[in-house]
């Protein structure tokens, strides 16, 4: 038999854009395709394993394809990995379009509505031709969906409520954490090509907003009309449209199986005012102007121009700290460029200094296999000490969230048991001055806790005896989010007057774009944990950011403190501090005011003291 023919390979600029999360979504996409066909369940149910097993691969999956080096992916056989080494060569899937083909891809919009499955939205459209939401929404209200065995009359009640939901949402943003790694990836792209010096991303992503529409990139040129031309060479870019408007030299890109992409040229030398334009709210630039006006200037991205003589030559700056300066300020991070107070404060000299990623010690919130977690608890503590955390919570979940695996307390104390076997060794490595590669000089302790369920009716998820004997108690709520306010906050407060509880995971329960806050009595909710003393989570999973950066100012003002926290359920998410780290600069929170910045035995202190005072 003649060798398989592999695809034409691509410039190496097309794995840029194919991360692991663009590559299970095509496969995750594929068995939805299936499904909705009618495929064999075995089939759907391989390409599901796929998409989490790409997803999760500890490698750039296209990466390693690319270089020949097909690996290791649980649960993919050879048929799918020939479809995988196809999307990560070439950029498309000869198969996924074909299914695209014989099924209307407008059916994939019915998935995101309530009761609806890819079995389902197959059987209304082969059954009654229904291919598109309109369609859908028109059947529900008329009651012509109960035609399809196991729809009902609430079931069409839900897909209309689904639609109407559908409808308020706005157009789909990226996540914080997606949109970081392909701007990443996009200035990777642009800077490798002739005439470019440097390219920055700019925009929302630069503020760490916490969703991303279009992306924004400064390029720094002196040719870019070439550099424009030559993007159009790339077999990741779609297509490039050139032009220049308001003086600017301009690009709007459009990436393969991605966003659209507004690519901007400045002059060498003059960043300055480029990256401040760009970068800053409209609330925050509109403040700007104002302010240059007053000093008898007008302020665009190309620089200052004297109000009194508009055809002189622009003041231009190579630095952002340089444009602040010559307008009196302080120069304002970008996370703060929102017009919210910041040109007042760096007026004043107020700026606060922000909390940075490299000042946590710890993390408080994380979980291993014995619960919801992706690796072993042995794999995750080694990860975060080589990682230089002096600390790592383990917070596995309690026994009633039976969907994560909760611990029984006789897994508790089993679990213990590990956890106190690890600390013993990594006690006799430390004296013995056998440290790895990354880990923190004074050492590294593994911390027994756990993410304890503040039940539906009411209760904490273990008695007294068995919560006095964890290190650190972080309390959430995942069950009855629908329960009236008293009775949420009827919850929380039991939680935070507990002695056990150091710290509320997650507050406000929200994941972005999927559901909503809980509704709570937030300023109750403040009080109540400054009174206490109960740290508030910063939950960094780009899900969640949680927290979010207006809460967070509102818990200040109340006197609360916080924790940032990764929530990590496999080594890959330990990044999610840098999320978390975002959103508390954006909340303008300072190192004092997060308890892991503090190293362990004064961390223990605070919690020790929480408990004592209630």
């Amino acid at each position: 038999m003649a060798p398989r023919e592999r695809p034409a390979p691509l410039d190496d600029s097309t794995e840029v854009v194919l991360t692991n999360g663009r590559l299970a979504a095509v496969l995750e996409e594929i068995a939805d395709l299936l499904e909705i066909k009618g495929g064999s369940g075995y089939k759907v149910a391989a390409y599901r394993r796929a998409a989490d097993s790409v997803a999760h691969a500890g490698v750039e999956v296209a990466a390693a394809y690319r270089a020949g080096e097909r690996p290791a992916l649980r649960g993919v056989g050879d048929s799918i990995s020939e479809r995988i080494e196809e999307l990560a060569t070439t950029g498309h899937s000869g198969y996924h379009q074909a299914l695209r083909g014989e099924v209307p891809p407008t059916l994939l919009e019915f998935l995101a509505l309530p009761g609806v499955g890819p079995r389902t939205a197959g059987e209304v459209w082969r059954q009654l031709g229904i291919a598109t939401l309109p369609e859908l929404e028109r059947a529900a209200r008329e009651g012509r969906l109960r035609a399809v065995r196991g729809i009902s009359a609430r079931t069409e009640a839900r897909i209309v409520e689904g639609v109407d939901e559908l409808g308020r949402r706005p157009p789909r943003r990226m996540r914080l954490g997606e949109a970081h790694d392909l701007a990443g990836r996009v200035v990777t792209l642009i800077e490798a090509l002739a005439g470019v010096r440097h390219a920055v991303a700019a925009g929302s992503v630069r503020r760490w907003r916490e969703t991303v529409g279009d992306l924004d990139v400064l390029v720094e040129t002196d040719d870019p009309g070439g550099v424009f031309e030559r993007l159009r060479s790339v077999p990741a870019i779609e297509s490039a449209e050139a032009g220049t408007r308001d003086g600017v030299d301009r690009a709007t890109v459009r990436l393969a199986d991605g966003p659209q992409l507004d690519l901007m040229a400045m002059p060498p030398g003059a960043a300055g005012s480029y990256l401040v334009h760009f970068t800053g709210s409209a609330e925050h630039n509109v403040g700007l102007r104002h302010r240059a006006r007053e000093r008898g200037w007008t302020l665009s991205e190309k620089g200052l121009l004297p109000l009194d003589d508009p055809a002189a030559e622009p003041v231009t700056f190579a630095t952002e700290a340089e444009l602040y300066a010559f307008l009196e300020l302080d120069e304002i991070t970008p996370e703060l460029r929102e017009g919210r107070g910041e040109l007042e404060a760096a007026a004043a000299g107020r700026l606060p200094r922000l909390v940075e990623r490299a000042q946590l010690r710890g993390d408080c919130h994380s979980h291993s296999h014995w619960s919801d977690g992706r690796e072993p608890l042995e794999v995750m503590a080694a990860s975060a000490r080589t990682a230089g955390r002096e600390y790592q919570v383990l917070t596995d979940h309690s026994q009633s969230l039976g969907v994560a695996n909760g611990l029984s307390p006789a897994r508790v104390e089993a679990q213990r048991r590990v956890v106190d076997q690890l600390n013993e060794r990594y006690a006799r490595e430390q004296a013995a001055g056998e440290l790895p590669a990354g880990a923190a000089p004074g050492g590294f302790v593994l911390l027994h806790g756990i993410e304890l369920e503040i039940t539906v009716d009411g209760r904490l998820d273990y008695d007294e005896a068995v919560l006095a004997d964890f290190e650190v108690v972080v309390a959430s709520l995942h069950v009855g989010r629908r329960q009236a306010r008293a009775q949420l906050m009827a919850r929380y407060e039991l939680a935070m007057r507990s002695p056990h509880v150091d710290i509320i995971s997650h507050p406000s329960g929200r994941k972005i774009g999927v559901r909503p806050e809980l509704d709570l009595d937030w300023e109750a909710f403040y009080r109540l944990a400054a009174e206490t003393g109960t740290l508030l989570e910063i939950n960094g999973s780009e899900a969640r950011l949680d927290l979010d950066e207006n809460r967070i100012r509102a818990a200040i003002d109340a006197g609360c403190r916080f924790v940032i926290d990764s929530d990590a359920h496999e080594r890959r998410e330990w990044r999610h501090l840098d999320w978390g780290t975002a959103i508390a600069r954006r909340g303008w929170v300072t190192p004092e005011l997060v308890a892991n910045t503090l190293p362990r035995e004064a961390f223990m202190a605070l919690v020790q003291e929480k408990r004592q005072r209630v």
